[in-house]
């Protein structure tokens, strides 16, 4: 193992420095209770099995002979631009799966002032951000469910591996505008999703708010204020529990379709080489 590793150093430190930015950008991995000396030495573990693969439809004539020049002794400051174009990938790659979880939290942002809980903002540990209580209970969920789906294991296993077949640190240059439509798209996914998730509860706390409205005007003795706050509450969670079980398909079924568009764009990739 070390022999292999001390052959192939300078493709193994490519290899590991984009594994290395992807754990510090991937949710529950970036968390800062994580132990930096675990990433790294999951990501050199990660690049190791990575390694006998990589590189080997992308690894273009330009940088083949660069990584020759760095074999023969000779360095060049080529390396370090491909180093920090790896870690590009990485984050690039990491910052695509964290929009995913960033739907569900922004579901539960959208919906918790309709609820009254705008004032219940605390820091969240998954999301590293300040956030309501509905956006950290919605984005725990999404975690234990991509952790019960698998979803790590399918990124680790088939996201990493089609990406070092597919994009090197050339292909940020040649492909850069594939790369700024593939994530605007995931960002516009982003709003979409949010807006799918919290559209019942918010449409139906709407309706309650406008009742209170009409009331208000109907009858000014009655006091709506004290008995408005808990009906919208119990009626937030009575919704929440009809809808629990269609909401972690929607979960499921979004982890799947943006693990397909991420294998669709390393594909289309793959289709147009350099």
């Amino acid at each position: 193992m070390l022999n292999e590793i001390v052959q192939r150093a300078p493709l193994f430190l490519l290899v590991a420095v984009r594994c290395f930015a992807l754990l510090m950008t991937l949710p529950l991995f970036s968390m800062q209770n994580v132990s930096r000396i675990a990433k790294i030495a999951l990501a050199g573990y990660m690049a190791f099995i990575v390694l006998p693969s990589a590189y080997g439809q992308s690894w273009q004539l330009a940088e083949y002979h660069i990584a020759k020049d760095i074999f023969s002794g000779a360095f060049s400051l080529h390396y370090i631009f491909l180093l920090i174009g790896e870690g590009l990938i990485g984050v690039i790659t990491g910052f695509y799966i964290s929009m995913i979880f960033a739907a569900f939290s922004s579901a539960g942002q959208f919906f918790s002032y309709q609820m009254g809980f705008a004032a219940s903002e605390v820091y969240d540990a998954l999301a590293q951000i300040e956030n309501p209580l509905m956006g950290q209970y919605l984005n725990l969920l999404a975690m234990l469910l991509f952790i019960q789906v698998d979803g790590f294991q399918e990124l680790f296993l088939g996201g990493i591996l089609r990406s070092f077949e597919s994009l090197n640190a050339f292909s940020l240059v040649f492909y850069k505008n594939e790369f700024i439509t593939f994530l605007l798209t995931g960002l516009t996914d982003l709003f979409f999703d949010a807006m799918m998730i919290s559209l019942p509860l918010v449409g139906t706390l709407f309706l309650i708010s406008v009742t209170m409205g009409i009331l208000s005007k109907a009858a000014p003795q009655m006091n709506l204020l004290s008995e408005g706050l808990p009906l919208t509450i119990l009626t937030s969670f009575l919704i929440l529990f009809l809808l629990m079980p269609v909401m972690c398909d929607f979960f499921t079924r979004s982890f799947d379709i943006a693990f397909f568009k991420f294998e669709d764009f390393l594909s289309q990739v793959k289709r147009n080489p350099l």
